[in-house]
């Protein structure tokens, strides 16, 4: 019964909930069984909050009548998890970080608490690198998550435990951030769906950076119509962010159901495929062969597919300008007190910080705002952007990122990210959605941007573009070994 139950979607086991044919404790004890089963091979969930979950599934239990709203989002006592980076009230809370390794916080994060007003119940943290800097999950408190495809590989980063723990049937939806393509990269190397919202769609609670656009929260699925259901448990206005807004009229959820059933929604026309972004960024030949037929799938949907591009310009300087600025925001305190205990990426990108000046500053302001204005024109040609989410497959977990690729060398992990956190900067939202499998059996993700604020239009397109593929179907796995 419990592998029953871990392998539906949380569409279905919401479903159940509500018919009362299962209980919240139900699924509660069948995740701690596929955790305890797989958990030593990938190390995605190093805490867990049974006791907590379960006092929070009979308060739920005892009160069937909680639902808020108009039941958007209503996950009815479904067990989810958080990402390590976000406190959850009277649960370790770590940041990956031994500065806080034994922080018990005493109140949630607002989104949490937005979650569990909607049902959700958090029952475990997934594991993350220190203060989410980093393209491999690893960090001196829990060690280092690995890849279930091949338990050698890593599994990207930073949200790269939620990940693993959707692609092992650990947990049915997980929390993630993304800055620079934490969402994206590591649901592209584990064949699950991650999403970028735009700024604003989900609360970020009061952060330090509180009007920057570039790090946003969002939800992780195995697949597109669990993502919107997760999406609208987490999209609303919260006053203590001042860039979120409130949720759209129309669920996201009933919007990808109503694409899937064969409504207009989401029926894109003209599609834009950009193998590299332009020749600006070097790519294996492996994932740009899986995505080119991957994109080709869109006009089995009856779209045009074009090869196109906006122009990037320089905007991968200007990214790991203003990156630095919010490291500067964000971790200088810590530069000061804590130095010792910090891992290298952290004082690297705190110190190019520090030593910008207000010059180089502005000059990348302007220039983002110069590529949001190439964007929004592009998108009055085009309905989709498509691109590798990913520059190669899976690479060994012991490396902190990859320094080469096509004969190009990075300097640093940030530069490999640039086919991500190009779309960061674009502030539309965008998802990695599984596009197929290298030859070696690695999966490889498919990265579609949609227009400006469209998330709808987006998990539409892509729930279309999943339903014609068919990979969600293979999910969850038990972990594999290197091959």
């Amino acid at each position: 019964m419990s592998e029953e139950l871990t392998r539906l979607s949380a569409r279905a086991a919401v479903r159940l909930l509500e018919a009362g044919e299962v209980t919240p404790l139900d699924l509660i004890d069948a995740a701690l069984d596929r955790i305890a089963a797989v958990e030593p091979d990938v190390n995605a969930l190093p805490t867990l909050s049974a006791e907590r979950a379960r006092d929070r599934a009979k308060r739920l239990m005892a009160n069937p009548g909680m639902r808020p709203g108009d039941g958007r989002g209503w996950l009815a006592g479904l067990p989810v998890a958080i990402k390590d980076l976000m406190d959850v009230e009277g649960v370790r809370s770590t940041q990956g970080s031994p500065i806080f390794a034994d922080h018990v916080p005493d109140r949630s994060h607002p989104l949490v608490e937005r979650i569990e007003a909607h049902g959700g119940i958090v029952l475990a943290k997934s594991n993350t690198p220190e203060f989410g800097a980093g393209g491999n999950t690893f960090n001196e408190v829990f060690g280092t998550t690995l890849n279930p495809w091949n338990t050698e590989l890593t599994c990207g980063g930073s949200s790269g435990g939620s990940a693993v723990a959707l692609a092992t049937g650990e947990i049915w939806l997980a929390h993630g951030s993304d800055h620079g393509g934490s969402l994206r990269k590591p649901a592209a190397f584990c064949s699950v769906v991650g999403l970028r919202p735009s700024p604003g769609r989900v609360t970020r609670g009061a952060v330090s950076n509180m009007f920057n656009p570039s790090s946003v929260q969002g939800p992780m699925a195995r697949d597109v119509p669990d993502l919107a259901l997760f999406l609208d448990t987490m999209a609303g206005r919260d006053p203590l962010d001042p860039m979120t807004q409130p949720a759209p009229e129309r669920s996201y959820l009933d919007t990808v159901e109503a694409a899937l059933a064969g409504g207009p929604e989401g029926r894109p026309l003209r599609v834009a495929w950009a193998p590299d972004l332009n020749g600006g960024i070097p790519v294996s030949r492996e994932i740009r062969d899986v995505c080119a037929d991957a994109a080709r799938r869109f006009e089995d949907l009856g779209a045009t597919v074009e090869e196109a591009c906006p122009d990037l310009g320089r905007i991968g300087e200007a990214f790991e300008i203003l990156r630095a600025l919010i490291f500067v925001v964000d971790r200088s305190p810590m530069l000061e007190t804590h130095r010792e205990m910090l891992k290298p990426d952290i004082i690297w990108n705190t110190e190019k910080g520090l030593a910008l000046t207000a010059s180089e500053i502005a000059w990348a302001e302007r220039e983002r705002a110069a590529f949001v204005r190439r964007i929004v024109a592009f998108f009055e040609e085009y309905d989709l952007l498509l691109c590798p989410t990913t520059i190669t497959p899976p690479f060994d977990a012991s490396l902190r990122y990859v320094e080469e690729v096509d004969g190009k060398r990075f300097d640093n992990y940030m530069a490999a990210a640039l086919i991500t956190s190009a779309v960061t900067l674009s502030s539309c939202p965008a998802l990695s959605v599984p596009a197929g499998f290298t030859t070696d059996g690695l999966p490889v993700g498919l990265q579609v941007t949609g227009k400006p604020r469209d998330e709808a239009g987006l998990l539409a397109s892509a729930a279309r573009f999943e339903q014609a593929s068919g990979l969600a179907k293979l999910l969850p796995i038990d972990p594999k070994g290197a091959r």
